[in-house]
């Protein structure tokens, strides 16, 4: 794919002088970055780099939050049973750990329910509140979930039971009848920071509930490693809160004190000692997600509940061979998918695209989705039929916000609900085609031609002799890295290749070694490009013809063997333009 290359722009470009002096010299590549991300002072800096807890919003700044506190402490005091309702995926699987470990190490007598993805569907279900009624429930607490359960609510009410919903999705103007409705995306909610996962939600809620308790707050700190897993796996921005909890989060997973994700790890081969965001988001993440794509989501929170080492072991293997099947599921379907986008496309260019296959599994269509999008650079929407009702994902690129294009074809759909780069649905069989036109004809609205072409903003020039240990120490407290605080792409030009390049991983991937083009025999450096196995060719003839080369990249740590070292990650690469 050919991409174009953008320095990112800046209001102030002054700011990064100042803050070069302010901080001690520091290189003009990393005050850049800095500015770029809003940080320009001193003051900003240090908050940015010493994140602390104390810097954490008040939980009761969230609207109905007095409310819900007194209700589970009430239910605390009385002994009460309480059922915990959370969504399916690792964002409501970690919520719904958090909060039954909570309710249990409080003396509360705590149930939980997961939907089943393919008998319930997403959300609040009136099964869960039947098992809760049965059960003999007088309170559910739905997590990561709730926030258009109109219907439910009233449910609820109707059985005599109180529900407090904590959930961050977009709100409606109307949030339903319940107790309580803690989300601060309601437009009605002054809590100050917006962008907090469910089990962030979830993790405001037991603090708040321990200060009614009159017990001490950082009884809820050991939950700090389940609120990094849903954060960076739900990719949530990462500055403000999420950003503190995701940095003291880290440190919680780096001793490994749950079993159930000590031995999750284990089983994926994951050192806690190199945590990175990309580690949970692809070995952590994908093998909790899979217990409920391939089955009962219910597992991946027995799992992170276990105590017992004996049980741990089986039901990660339970998830390690969930998640092999997903992953061969996501190839075939994969391929079938391309093949579809590939036919859409030759009958006319498309702005967005509508792909449906009745059986496909309906686990694994957000993947799918998310690789079309990363394929064709276009939003996807993928389709399967489940218990007779068209059902999928849809993923976007920057620029379309997903979950305003589905709500312009709103009259076309049962069901929809999610954000601005990744929505559910659900509509009848017979809108697929009207649906399919109408979201082409809004994105395309929306789509300018630049946007049709993938871009690769970057945030400064490097030269690669300023890649010094200062350089790396500043950089790497950047971390943790996600949306809103990506790992700083840097350009840099008059590259040599040295060494003898080659492809890897079947072909797929591309490694060689650079250095500067001055000074003469200068420091090389590994370069590892993922995805760009078909270049070969083009480095070699450079290599051959003595023509510079340019690149795109970010900077990481490679540890292989015990051994650690700094590699380039080239996100892209070609002979350079005069």
């Amino acid at each position: 794919m050919t991409y174009r290359w953008k320095l990112r722009s800046m209001d102030h470009p002054d700011a990064v002088a100042t803050l070069q002096e302010q901080l001690n010299k520091l290189p003009e590549a990393l005050a850049r970055a800095l500015v770029l991300r809003g940080i320009d002072t001193f003051d900003a800096a240090r908050r940015y780099f010493r994140p602390t807890l104390d810097s954490l919003h008040d939980p009761f700044l969230m609207q109905d939050m007095n409310v819900a506190a007194d209700r589970v402490a009430r239910a605390v005091r009385q002994g009460e049973r309480v059922l915990v309702y959370g969504d399916y995926d690792v964002d409501g699987t970690t919520s719904t750990t958090l909060m039954t470990h909570f309710l249990r190490m409080m003396g509360v007598e705590a149930d939980f329910f997961i939907p089943n993805r393919f008998t319930h569907g997403y959300g609040l279900h009136k099964a869960g509140i039947d098992h809760a009624a049965e059960w003999g429930a007088r309170l559910i607490l739905a997590l990561d979930c709730g926030i258009t359960a109109h219907d439910e609510a009233l449910y609820a009410r109707e059985q005599g039971i109180d529900l407090i919903i904590c959930d961050h999705h977009t709100a409606t103007d109307a949030p339903p009848e319940a107790l309580a409705v803690l989300d601060p995306k309601r437009p009605t909610c002054p809590y100050p920071f917006k962008e907090l996962s469910g089990c962030g939600v979830t993790f405001k809620l037991v603090q708040a509930t321990l200060m009614r308790l009159d017990e001490p707050v950082e009884r809820a700190l050991p939950y700090l490693d389940l609120v990094a897993v849903s954060t960076a796996s739900d990719i949530v921005p990462l500055y403000g809160e999420n950003r503190v909890l995701m940095r003291e989060g880290f440190e919680h997973l780096r001793r490994m004190e749950r079993l159930g994700l000590r031995t999750l790890a284990e089983q994926a081969g994951l050192d806690f000692d190199h945590l990175t965001v990309d580690r949970i988001v692809f070995s952590i993440g994908p093998r909790i997600n899979a217990a409920g794509r391939m089955g009962e989501a219910s597992r991946a929170v027995r799992l992170l509940l276990s105590d017992d080492p004996a049980e741990a072991r089986e039901l990660a293997q339970v998830l390690e061979r969930a998640n092999q099947q997903r992953r061969a599921l996501d190839r075939e379907m994969q391929a079938q998918a391309i093949r579809q986008a590939e036919i859409q496309f030759a009958g006319k260019m498309r702005h967005a695209l509508v792909l449906h296959q009745p059986d496909w599994h309906q686990g694994v269509v957000g993947i799918v989705a998310s690789r079309v999008v990363e394929r064709f650079h276009r939003p996807a929407v993928v389709l399967c039929t489940a218990n007779g009702k068209v059902k999928g994902s849809a993923r976007s690129i920057t620029g379309v916000n997903i979950y305003e294009a589905l709500k312009a074809c709103e009259d076309l759909l049962t069901q929809f609900g999610g954000h601005d780069y990744a929505a559910g649905l659900t509509l009848p069989e017979a809108n697929i085609s009207a649906f399919r036109d109408r979201l082409d004809e809004i994105v395309g609205e929306i789509m300018t031609p630049e946007m049709m072409t993938p871009t690769i903003e970057f945030d400064a020039l490097l030269d690669l002799n300023a890649l010094d240990n200062r350089f790396w120490s500043v950089l790497k407290q950047f971390a943790p890295f996600g949306p809103t605080n990506m790992k700083p792409i840097f350009h840099t030009r008059d590259l040599e290749v040295v060494g003898k390049p080659r492809a890897v991983g079947n072909g797929s991937h591309l490694k060689l070694d650079v250095r500067p083009h001055t000074p003469p025999d200068g420091r090389s450096h590994p370069v590892i490009a993922f995805g760009h196995g078909e270049k070969l060719p083009m480095v070699q003839a450079a290599q051959r013809e003595g023509h510079p080369l340019e690149m795109l990249f970010s900077i990481e740590e490679n540890t292989w063997k015990g051994r650690t070292t700094l590699q380039l990650r080239a996100r892209d690469l070609r002979v350079q333009e005069e």
